[in-house]
C-alpha cells in the first residue's frame, strides 16, 4: 500500500524522500517533501469502514509513535524545517479503492 501512496503523492506534486525509516520508537512509513515541508505520512490500509475505517486507526498512541521517529529522523539528518504529518487511508478491495489523503491529520504537541 505504501507503493499505491507514494505514487499519490508523486502524482500531487510531493518529492518522497524516504520509505519506511525505521528507528527503535517505531516506523514512518514515508517522508517527503511538499515544497519546504518535510510530510511524515502514514499509511493505513483497510477493506472497509467497520470501526471507523483506515483514518481512525491512527489513534493518539501510534500518533505519540510517529512523532517520536520523526523527532529522531530530525536529529539524524540534523534537520530544522517546518514538518506536517499526513495519512494516507487507502480503502477498499482488488476490484476498487479508495483514497483518503489528509493533510495535518494531527499536529506535534
Amino acid at each position: 500500500m505504501e507503493l499505491i501512496a507514494a505514487e499519490h503523492l508523486t502524482r500531487a506534486g510531493l518529492q518522497v524522500i524516504e520509505q519506511n525509516f525505521h528507528t527503535r520508537c517505531g516506523e514512518i512509513d514515508l517522508i517527503a517533501r511538499d515544497g519546504e515541508t518535510l510530510v511524515f505520512v502514514e499509511v493505513r490500509f483497510r477493506k472497509n469502514r467497520t470501526f471507523g475505517g483506515a483514518a481512525a486507526s491512527v489513534d493518539r498512541r501510534k500518533q505519540q509513535k510517529l512523532l517520536a521517529a520523526a523527532n529522531s529522523f530530525l536529529q539524524q539528518r540534523r534537520l530544522d524545517s517546518p514538518c506536517r504529518f499526513d495519512v494516507i487511508a487507502i480503502e477498499g478491495s482488488d476490484s476498487g479503492q479508495s483514497i483518503d489523503w489528509i493533510k495535518g491529520a494531527f499536529e506535534a504537541l
